[in-house]
């Protein structure tokens, strides 16, 4: 009852909040992971797999629509209400096959694989790649050596970036446009890209995986260079390159908001030996 106290705000007699001793970022949190999944119930835990393929189905509709529509109406007025939509189904997208490498959409490691390349590389995400290095950012959550989503930065490596790099992480509107950018080449101070199987990133056991995403990655890339020739670049771009911009500006925006408290409730970041 001690520790509940202490983490639930309290009002006054006059029926004002007064914040209690709410978080302490330097103790360890008053429960375990085991606690939370027990808080869970059973049936949150069941994988229907033809529920997530009909999310994918329903998905998939919804971007065929977009692209049907935004062909037939071709209209200033109506290219940029396809953007916004289209953009953000490819983040819906992004969504399913997140939940793929987790192994939350089925039971099966096969299935997750499959429908996850699928979904990941048709908005270029290298699927191992990326799957990997989010279970890594998992493991270490809000250590500044080894997370992998917004780690604040130390001074030391802030002070040796050079101009460009400066710019595109601290140049408002550019640091929502730094997904790309991380996948090629991680974060300052961290070596490995997403597409070497050979990255620090990997275990040698891993390679072959990044070498089947990476592979995928390369032929939705040249499928898209294949149509800007038969379509005319301007084209593609309108159909899929600014909605893939909408896309990455979304997956920053989200991932930064979710990492990261309010200017009143911060969340904390911690150094030195990853607590298991």
């Amino acid at each position: 009852m001690e520790k509940e106290r202490k983490l639930k705000n309290e009002v006054n007699a006059n029926g004002v909040v007064e914040k209690g001793d709410f978080f302490d970022p330097a103790a360890p949190p008053p429960f375990k992971i085991g606690e939370i999944r027990a808080a869970i119930p059973k049936h949150c835990w069941v994988k229907n797999p033809w529920r997530s393929l009909s999310y994918v189905l329903r998905d998939l509709l919804v971007v065929l629509a977009l692209l049907a529509a935004a062909t037939h109406f071709n209209t200033w007025f109506f290219w940029p209400l396809y953007w916004v939509a289209q953009g953000t189904m490819f983040w819906a997208i992004f969504v399913l096959g997140h939940d793929c490498g987790h192994g939350s959409f089925s039971e099966s490691p096969l299935l997750n694989s499959f429908v996850g390349h699928i979904l990941h590389s048709s908005i270029l995400v290298p699927y191992n790649g990326w799957r990997i290095s989010h279970r890594t950012h998992h493991q270490n959550h809000g250590n500044v050596e080894h997370d992998e989503s917004w780690v604040p930065m130390p001074e030391k490596i802030y002070s040796k970036l050079d101009s460009s790099t400066r710019i595109l992480r601290f140049s408002l509107p550019l640091p929502m446009l730094a997904y790309p950018a991380y996948l090629w080449y991680r974060s300052p101070g961290k070596d490995g890209s997403h597409f070497n199987p050979y990255s620090s990133l990997f275990s040698p056991g891993e390679r072959k995986a990044v070498v089947i995403s990476t592979a995928c990655w390369t032929f939705m890339f040249g499928l898209l260079v294949y149509l800007s020739f038969v379509f005319g670049p301007i084209t593609m771009f309108k159909l899929y390159g600014v909605p893939y911009l909408i896309f990455v500006m979304w997956l920053d925006f989200v991932t930064y908001l979710h990492h990261h408290g309010d200017d009143e409730h911060k969340l904390p970041w911690y150094r030195g030996k990853v607590i298991t």
